[in-house]
């Protein structure tokens, strides 16, 4: 029998970022998943999207706005800033920055949580008011996530970086210019930080080796219906002409892609049969190829993707990397599935450099996972090798069982539920919140798919 809570509002922990440790999910697995679920915008479009809406001298329209706790974390802190949001209960936000004022540094805190979110209002809180306040940013335990790429190019525009025992003051006395940019590496918060940054500022900038994500595309079409001058060449190099003054935009969110595979790999772990509706072919493509060589088997249809086994699970090698290669979202709930293929297979982790803590769970669960902390050397690979890289070494098939863990991280956690899902026996998933980070109405889903669980807290 499955007892859910509500799911129309976010609970305490979601609105202030931290996890809720009184949450807990009760799964009784071994049982394939079957049915349909509905996939909204995507968590990384959507929060990018609601802060450019200060960017803009009237309101703003954002549709298909999943309900999850980063879109509650930016809510909240738009309206500290005085922007007006108001919610049509559909997934169809409106905000208006007519009333955007500077906020106090305890309020911004309070709110922001362990969001790192707060990062990418400095660009726009700069061109508005002069001045930004970020506090000590939190997220996912994934590894270092520095952000010296974000202030270097805040720094390149003019802005004053001030380091504070409670976080890091911005200001822009001389107002921002256009700078020449060029990446370390293709990261999509520095993308997105130089975006939101460079539509205002005097002049043109050059950015070099950006970040390409279709979240990356689609918040360009947000800014570009805003009035911003944006083009970008397939060398990773995006020219911006700063223009004086931008509008409200409305706009439709790109498709979840984490959500759409994530699902597709718990059709796969679990033998089920899902059908992701709003998942569109042409994003997911890295994806479906892998999902293929797996032993996977999926139908295109207009309104969506239908995920389901194809034969016998099949070993794969695979190799994270920015798009347009394999996401690094995409690793955790694969792992799960490559759990129950008959032979040995490798992930590669070139992304973050502590993304592949959470097999500990799977081995507790029965999984066979060796993780190389430094990686594995290969003739064959194709996406260069990292200083920071990981590999974990998956072999299979082995059964799984059921376990008492702890979510870690978004992806992480969302991966427990998986391999949960597809064990026998009981298992028993704390911290559920997390994963409610990235995941809309996760209990209404599983329920419609046929899960047995109940939820505690």
């Amino acid at each position: 029998m499955n007892t859910l809570l509500s799911e129309s509002a976010p609970s305490p922990s979601e609105g202030s970022g931290e996890p809720d440790e009184v949450t807990v999910l009760t799964i009784r697995g071994g049982r394939p998943l079957r049915g349909r679920v509905d996939v909204k915008g995507a968590k990384n479009l959507a929060t990018k999207a609601m802060v450019a809406a200060l960017l803009g001298e009237s309101a703003s329209v954002l549709r298909d706005v999943p309900e999850i706790s980063d879109v509650q974390v930016v809510r909240s802190l738009l309206e500290v800033h005085g922007v007006t949001v108001e919610d049509d209960g559909e997934g169809v936000l409106r905000l208006d920055p007519s009333g955007a004022v500077s906020a106090h540094m305890e309020e911004i805190d309070a709110h922001a949580g362990a969001s790192r979110i707060p990062i990418l209002f400095c660009g726009p809180l700069l061109h508005l008011l002069g001045q930004a306040f970020i506090p000590d940013l939190g997220g996912c335990r994934i590894g270092d996530r520095p952000i010296d790429f974000h202030l270097d190019a805040l720094r390149a525009f003019g802005a004053i970086v001030d380091k504070l025992p409670s976080g890091i003051r911005l200001s822009a006395p001389d107002g921002l210019h256009g700078a020449n940019i060029e990446l370390p590496y293709p990261s999509v918060g520095a993308t997105e930080q130089v975006l939101l940054t460079a539509v205002r500022a005097k002049g043109t900038t050059e950015l070099r080796n950006a970040a390409i994500e279709p979240e990356i595309m689609d918040l360009i079409a947000v800014l570009q219906k805003m009035g911003a001058i944006i083009s970008y060449e397939p060398n990773r190099v995006i020219f911006i002409e700063g223009v004086e003054s931008l509008r409200g935009y409305d706009h439709r969110c790109i498709f979840d892609r984490n959500e759409a595979a994530s699902w597709a790999c718990a059709a796969l772990a679990t033998d089920g049969d899902i059908f992701v509706a709003g998942a569109k072919q042409q994003e997911m493509l890295t994806f479906l190829n892998v999902f293929r060589k797996a032993g996977g088997d999926f139908d295109i249809a207009e309104d969506g993707i239908r995920f389901r086994r194809g034969g016998a699970l099949k070993p794969v090698v695979v190799e994270t990397d920015v798009h347009p290669g394999f996401m690094t979202d995409w690793q955790q709930p694969l792992i799960v599935a490559l759990t129950q293929a008959e032979g040995v297979s490798t992930v590669h982790e070139t992304v973050y450099e502590n993304r592949l803590g959470f097999t500990q769970a799977l081995n507790k669960m029965g999984a066979d996972i060796v993780v190389h902390p430094e990686g594995i050397a290969s003739p064959d690979r194709r996406v260069p090798r990292r200083a920071l890289e990981q590999a974990a070494v998956i072999t299979g098939p082995t059964p799984l069982h059921g376990a008492d863990v702890v979510v870690p991280d978004l992806r992480g956690g969302y991966s427990y539920v998986i391999a949960a899902l597809a064990a026998e026996g009981e298992s028993i998933i704390r911290n559920v919140d997390i994963i409610r980070r990235g995941y809309e109405k996760l209990f209404d889903k599983l329920a419609a798919l046929g899960a047995d669980f109940s939820v505690a807290g």
